[in-house]
C-alpha cells in the first residue's frame, strides 16, 4: 500500500503544480471570480459523489456550519482568487515558484495566534531564507525592468496567509469535532460554491469556450483534478504516510510550475528566480526541520492549493 502512497505523492505534486498554467491560460478570457466559481464546481462535484458513498456526512454536522463557513472562505474562496488574481498578473512560473511559500505562511501565523509552533534559531533562519526568496522574485526595487508585477506578488501573499490563518482556525476548531476529513472537506467546498455563486458575475464566462484547450484546463485541470481529485489523493497520503510525510508534497508544485513554465510554454526565467526558489524551498526544508515536536497540519488544508 506505501508504494500506492508514493505514486499518489508523486501525482498530487504534479496536479498541483500544473494548476498554475490553467489558471493562467484561463485569465485570458474570464475573470479571477469566474475562474474560482468553475474550479469549485467541478472540485465540488467529485468530492460529493465520494462522500455520499462514503457515507461521511450528517444532518447532525449542521450545527458546525458557522466553523465550515469560516474554512470555506479562508482556504477556498480567498485563497484560490488571490492565487487567480495573482497568477493572471505573473508569469505561471514565478506565481508556482511562490506557492511553495505557503508553508512559511502557515508556520507564521501559527506562531503568532496559537504559539503552538517552536520559533527557535533553526526555525527562524528557515523563516530568513523563505522570505528572501519571496523578496528575490518580487524584487520591488526593480519590479518594472525585471518584468514583475509586485501587485501580483502580493496576491500571492494574500493567498498564502489566508491559508495559513485556515491553519489557525482549524486548530483551534475544526480538529476538535472530531469528523472525517472527506466530510470536512465536503461542507467547506460546498460553502465556497454557494459564496463564490453569489458574487461571481456570470456574464462574459461562456468566452473561455472559444479556447477549448484553457476550457479543459479550468474543468479538468483545475477543477476535478486540482480541487477535487487532490483532496483526495491528499486525505490518501495522509492516512498512508502520516501528515508531516504529506506536507513534503509542497516541494513539487514550485519545480512543476517552473519545468511546465520555461520548458512548454516558453516563458523567460532569470538565474535570480531560479536562486530564489532554492530559497524558498530551502528556507521550507530547514523550518520544518527544526520543529522539534512536529505537528500535524489540518487535514482540511491542502498543501498547497491552489
Amino acid at each position: 500500500m506505501k508504494q500506492a502512497a508514493y505514486i499518489a505523492f508523486a501525482l498530487l505534486g504534479l496536479i498541483w503544480g500544473t494548476n498554475f498554467i490553467f489558471m493562467k491560460w484561463a485569465a485570458a478570457w474570464i475573470t479571477p471570480t469566474q475562474i474560482v466559481f468553475l474550479r469549485v464546481l467541478f472540485g465540488f462535484l467529485p468530492i460529493l459523489i465520494f462522500a455520499l458513498l462514503r457515507r461521511s456526512l450528517s444532518w447532525s454536522h449542521l450545527r458546525h456550519s458557522h466553523h465550515f463557513l469560516v474554512m470555506a472562505l479562508l482556504a477556498t474562496v480567498i485563497y484560490y482568487y488571490a492565487f487567480a488574481k495573482g497568477t493572471s498578473l505573473l508569469l505561471s512560473s514565478v506565481a508556482g515558484m511562490l506557492s511553495g511559500a505557503i508553508p512559511l505562511f502557515s508556520f507564521v501565523t501559527a506562531w503568532l495566534f496559537l504559539r503552538a509552533e517552536p520559533l527557535n534559531r533553526r526555525t527562524a533562519f528557515g523563516i530568513f531564507l523563505g522570505f528572501v526568496g519571496v523578496i528575490l522574485i518580487a524584487r520591488p526595487w526593480n519590479s518594472l525592468a525585471a518584468g514583475v508585477d509586485v501587485s501580483g506578488v502580493l496576491y500571492m501573499i494574500a493567498g498564502s496567509l489566508s491559508v495559513g490563518c485556515s491553519f489557525v482556525y482549524a486548530r483551534r476548531f475544526i480538529t476538535p469535532l472530531g469528523l472525517s476529513p472527506l466530510a470536512l472537506s465536503t461542507y467547506q467546498i460546498g460553502l465556497a460554491l454557494v459564496l463564490i455563486t453569489l458574487i461571481t458575475d456570470m456574464h462574459g464566462m461562456s468566452a473561455i469556450s472559444a479556447d477549448p484547450v484553457a476550457l479543459t484546463g479550468v474543468i479538468l485541470g483545475l477543477g476535478l483534478a486540482g480541487t477535487g481529485i487532490a483532496y483526495i489523493l491528499y486525505y490518501f497520503i495522509v492516512q498512508r504516510l502520516g501528515a508531516l510525510a504529506a506536507s513534503g508534497v509542497t516541494y513539487i508544485p514550485p519545480v512543476v510550475a517552473l519545468l511546465i513554465g520555461t520548458l512548454l510554454v516558453g516563458e523567460p526565467i532569470k538565474s535570480l528566480d531560479l536562486l530564489a526558489m532554492l530559497l524558498i524551498l530551502g528556507g521550507v526544508y530547514v523550518l520544518q526541520s527544526g520543529k522539534k515536536n512536529p505537528t500535524t497540519p489540518p487535514t482540511v488544508v491542502p498543501k498547497p492549493s491552489t
